[in-house]
């Protein structure tokens, strides 16, 4: 097909730091003609009219009212995952912009994400591998004892599509679960997996060994778990965030782990992405970082494109979108 025939997808670049992955490119060219920024920003007289949708990959490009000005024909923006926190959508949607998320790619691979962290505070398996690895380290069994995952509390903090598949991972290691979310899932739900609903948030806190953090970023979930939460819970416990860096108050965070306030924690995000080398939260031996991992995979990412195409093509062609996301 000729470019003509194609709508136009913008993307940030193909390849490099942001750029979608090469192993997406022949699918996505099967339905569009893609146009990098490069390509839009030397001929953007030309190419602007071209562009019905925007594929964001990693948040790139960044979209702001310059841009979306400059795009008439833009009909749909769809995200390469679930968190929508680095787009406004009220000066989308005031484009007449649709929007949509990629919920039903990422819930599995984010749920191993958070599972894997869990397993690894407790049983300090990054701790044991240095020990491996390094020559001359003497140490006694005592040192590296772990805590028990098995009968172990597992409070989740956001029972979305994520948290309930954390919810059916946990139940095969015979975890009791506790969760807290804005609304209560049905009773067969919460049966399969054998979870029990706090009402508060406190609740959990107090009861939980693990605590792991799994919502989206929003103004009510910022500094979710701050100073106080962190008090509320056991000082064995481990907070576990998968969520997004700032739904966590770090400051508080490295108090709480330097005071024995709680035992450790296991990051997948941070505020920022990376963190600046210097940062505490770097040098103490309780907490695990991965530079967010969650769906990191070459399944899951080859999903998430599947399914933002499903959802810009239903866009283009005046269909319900399957993820579509409203401002709120």
């Amino acid at each position: 097909m000729g470019e003509g025939e194609l709508p136009g997808l913008l993307v940030n670049e193909i390849g490099g730091k942001h750029g979608i992955l090469h192993g997406h490119v022949a699918f996505l060219k099967k339905h569009f003609y893609l146009i990098t920024m490069k390509e839009f920003l030397e001929d953007r007289k030309r190419m602007s009219k071209k562009v019905q949708a925007i594929y964001l990959w990693w948040h790139k490009p960044v979209i702001d009212q310059e841009l979306l000005q400059s795009l008439p024909n833009l009909k749909v923006i769809a995200n390469s995952g679930v968190g929508m926190d680095h787009l406004d959508l009220k000066l989308v949607a005031s484009f007449g912009v649709k929007m949509a998320n990629a919920p039903r790619a990422v819930s599995s691979s984010t749920a191993d994400t958070g599972m894997a962290l869990l397993l690894a505070s407790a049983r300090r398996l990054v701790e044991g591998y240095h020990i491996a690895m390094s020559s001359g380290v003497e140490y006694c069994e005592a040192d590296i004892l772990g805590v028990e995952v098995t009968g172990a509390t597992l409070g989740i903090i956001g029972m979305g599509s994520i948290g309930y598949k954390i919810a059916l991972r946990a139940k095969a290691f015979e975890m009791n679960i506790l969760y807290h979310n804005r609304t209560r899932r049905k009773e067969q739900e919460e049966q399969a997996v054998g979870a029990t609903y706090c009402e508060k948030i406190d609740g959990l806190l107090q009861r939980a060994d693990f605590v792991m953090v799994v919502v989206s970023l929003t103004p009510q979930t910022h500094k979710l778990i701050g100073k106080r939460e962190m008090e509320l819970m056991k000082p064995t416990a481990t907070l576990i965030n998968i969520s997004r860096g700032a739904v966590v108050d770090q400051e508080a965070l490295v108090t709480a782990l330097q005071t024995g306030v709680i035992r450790a924690a296991a990051l997948d995000v941070t505020y920022p992405e990376p963190l600046p080398r210097d940062h505490t939260l770097l040098k103490l031996k309780n907490v695990i970082i991965t530079p967010h991992l969650g769906i990191k995979t070459d399944k899951a990412t080859y999903m998430i494109t599947e399914e933002a195409v499903e959802n810009i093509l239903a866009a283009l062609n005046g269909l319900p979108i399957p993820s579509e996301v409203l401002p709120s």
